[in-house]
């Protein structure tokens, strides 16, 4: 073994980081090959978690992502969001969604193809990433079904992987960069990692005492991301570009994507208006495409609904059931800060000055960094300091390496053990209560030994 490396498999996005053992332990990216056009081969530090159906198979990366745009009904994207929805068969063959012909994959084994076209990169110039140290990231919010059909996916690329929660990666590359200085600097703070992905936002807190550092209290599953904000701005596009009609599914897709990236053009620039593009179908690809205009003032009307300002009573509305889109169960309540809110009165951090850490995609934009930061300072009534990350993008990948070193005794460790507890349910008592023993309790360390003592237990099978 000569390498560890850590893998971010992103809804959007797959990093990878790696350290040489027998060089300086440097924490530095792998870029990966992939097609970037027709016949056009480049490795880029970014590898789009996007498949694209041909007819000799699927491909991966930037070139899928290109032609999905183009052709509705052949891209599968978002299979890290399917891997934690509880309701559907993981292990069938689903996606895309919604559409009845053509080639299909499993979340599970779509999600084991983008692991296995990097695996493929990394071998045509290293050692085999299957002999290699991996770390492999998850949300800190997956359940432990969606842990382990994660871990499935990795098997059937051909890996074996230790899994490590998102936040703690990304603190870790954060650490990585600041040194012992930076860590000084919120000695007896707590410090609030939002991490905004593509399908998921996460929220884990830590606590820094002298040079140790405790993950003390992990959000709920919240599957609302980047992909719900192109989902808004989709169906706010529609209209327009539909002559009142509805989008079939794969064409909707193609809007979704079209508006992803005049999002991403408005909120990256100084532009005020940029022209969103519906291509036509079949002989009609060029000639009967459809065009309108998104504004920068539509955009900002979408994020005021996902980061409102909101006051330490904000809390998530209820509702029977969230928004259904492609069959992902959204949250029922898209306000980010309403949750966050909740979050952090849960765990009676609301009235505290807290150090800030955001990650994903979605803080590129410094008009979401900003939104965030002020619902912060207005639920605790102190502004927050803000650590700055390096790149959002990367920084998971690179914390996963920097955690495989840490193993290793090198660099910091972030204590804190299992997230939840976990019991086993007993039969009822005499008043029909139903009993329950914990046999992992929050906080329970990796290789701590749990003992239920002086209790005799019958198993029903």
């Amino acid at each position: 073994m000569r390498y560890v490396v850590g893998v971010d498999l992103g809804t959007t996005n797959t990093v990878v980081a790696f350290a040489d053992l027998e060089a300086r332990k440097k924490v530095e990216v792998f870029p990966v090959r992939q097609l970037v056009a027709a016949g056009t081969e480049d490795a880029r530090p970014l590898l789009p978690s996007a498949l694209f159906a041909e007819d000799e198979g699927f491909i991966v990366g930037e070139l899928a992502k290109q032609r999905g745009t183009e052709v509705p009904g052949r891209l599968v994207s978002s299979a890290k969001s399917w891997l934690a929805h509880p309701s559907v068969d993981r292990t069938a063959a689903i996606l895309p969604w919604g559409i009845d012909d053509g080639p299909k994959l499993s979340p599970i084994d779509a999600s084991a193809a983008v692991l296995a076209h990097l695996k493929k990169a990394w071998n045509a110039e290293r050692p085999p990433l299957e002999q290699q140290d991996v770390v492999l990231t998850v949300p800190a919010s997956f359940d432990e079904a969606a842990r382990a059909l994660t871990l499935e996916a990795a098997r059937r690329a051909g890996l074996k992987v230790k899994l490590l929660e998102e936040p703690q990666a990304a603190f870790l590359d954060w650490a990585r960069i600041v040194g012992d200085a930076g860590l000084a600097t919120i000695a007896d703070r707590h410090v609030l990692v939002v991490d905004v992905g593509g399908g998921t936002s996460d929220f884990s807190l830590m606590k820094a005492t002298g040079t140790r550092v405790d993950r003390i209290a992990v959000g709920d599953h919240l599957l609302l991301g980047g992909d719900n904000l192109d989902l808004a701005l989709a169906h706010q596009l529609e209209p327009k570009l539909a002559a009142g009609e509805k989008l079939s599914p794969a064409r909707f897709g193609q809007l979704v994507l079209a508006a992803r990236r005049a999002k991403e053009h408005l909120l990256s620039g100084t532009a005020k208006t940029t022209t969103v593009t519906l291509l036509g179908e079949g002989s009609k690809l060029v000639g009967g495409a459809r065009k309108t205009t998104l504004s920068r003032a539509d955009v900002d009307k979408v994020l005021d609904g996902f980061f409102p300002a909101v006051d330490r009573d904000a809390r998530p509305a209820r509702a029977r059931a969230g928004l259904v889109a492609f069959g992902l169960p959204y949250a029922s309540d898209p306000a980010i800060t309403r949750h966050l809110a909740q979050f952090l009165v849960r765990h009676g951090v609301a009235d505290q000055p807290l150090a800030l850490l955001l990650n994903g995609g979605a803080f590129h934009a410094s008009a979401i960094v900003e939104r965030v930061s002020s619902a912060i300072a207005a639920l605790t009534g102190h502004a927050p300091k803000l650590l700055k990350q390096g790149d959002p993008d990367l920084s998971v990948a690179r914390g996963a390496a920097a955690y495989a070193l840490s193993l290793r005794g090198e660099g910091l460790r972030i204590g804190g053990g299992s997230a939840r507890s976990y019991w086993i349910g007993l039969d009822n008592d005499e008043h029909g209560r139903r009993r329950a023993v914990c046999i992992v309790p929050r906080g329970a360390e990796p290789g701590d030994r749990q003992v239920v003592a002086g209790r005799t237990f019958a198993l029903t099978v």
